[in-house]
């Protein structure tokens, strides 16, 4: 028992929080329910990708240029669907905050949760015992190991303008990645954590990037509901000022989540 005591008093000196943080033995994808938002989150393994433009892809932009190799150093978890309506509102309740404004009621606890500033994500994810991913952890993740512009064809994976009928639908409804992840492409944009510069990929380190030091926007990716197809690739990328709320939601990540 002394035994025991000593070896959960460690993992909480080391981490903060119970459970465990670098998970060897733990497979890409496997799912787990963080018991403090109520969201499942999938285990992403350390991994080596070319992050940007996809090879043949014919619609990026020059800001999504030029494709580049990135290592993900470290593992990490990270929501398995956008943040829904019904875990902030957990969250709002738990802080004392407000549910965003919306020309709905936010009676549909199951869809994505919008009009999010990057600050409302910054400290949703800081209740949940997370943080905001960084641009390359989001895309590494919302590519599930494709090379490809988009997981899988654009209406089987995504809603954009061409099917969402210009609105918000429930999480988890298109197909998963290869990791496991619902919405990574449309529905809604997703904040992270990095400063956007439009520039970055020029000179951006090759192992775990973290963004431009400073910036006057933060960075969006996923495209939303309302959003073209050119917009809903995994290497779109775009910047907004941290107030900026419309078609925004958010997913985290981390590295630990409750057991």
């Amino acid at each position: 028992m002394k035994l025991r005591f000593f070896i959960l008093t460690l993992i909480l000196a080391v981490t903060g929080q119970p459970g465990l943080s670098q998970q060897v033995n733990v497979p890409a994808g496997q799912a787990r329910e963080n018991r403090k938002d109520g969201l499942k989150y999938v285990w992403i393994p350390p991994g080596t990708f070319v992050m940007g433009c996809s090879p043949g892809d014919n619609e990026c932009f020059d800001w999504e240029k030029p494709p580049h190799q990135v290592t993900i150093t470290k593992g990490f978890w990270i929501g398995q669907t956008p943040v829904t309506v019904g875990a902030f509102k957990r969250f709002a309740a738990a802080a004392g905050r407000q549910v965003p404004p919306t020309p709905s009621s936010w009676t549909n606890e199951n869809m994505p949760i919008d009009n999010v500033t990057w600050d409302d994500a910054q400290a949703y994810c800081s209740w949940a015992g997370a943080r905001l991913p960084t641009e390359a952890e989001w895309e590494y993740a919302a590519r599930g190991g494709s090379t490809a512009a988009r997981y899988g064809p654009i209406d089987e994976v995504a809603w954009y303008a061409g099917n969402s009928g210009g609105g918000r639908h429930d999480v988890g409804r298109k197909r998963a990645n290869g990791f496991g992840l619902y919405d990574m492409l449309g529905n809604v944009s997703e904040w992270v954590s990095d400063w956007y510069d439009e520039n970055y990929y020029r000179s951006s380190p090759s192992q775990d990037p973290q963004g431009a030091a400073s910036g006057g926007a933060r960075a969006l990716r996923g495209g939303d509901g309302s959003d073209s197809a050119r917009e809903v690739r995994v290497s779109y990328r775009g910047g907004a000022y941290p107030g900026f709320r419309i078609r925004v939601g958010l997913r985290c990540a981390g590295e630990v989540v409750n057991p």
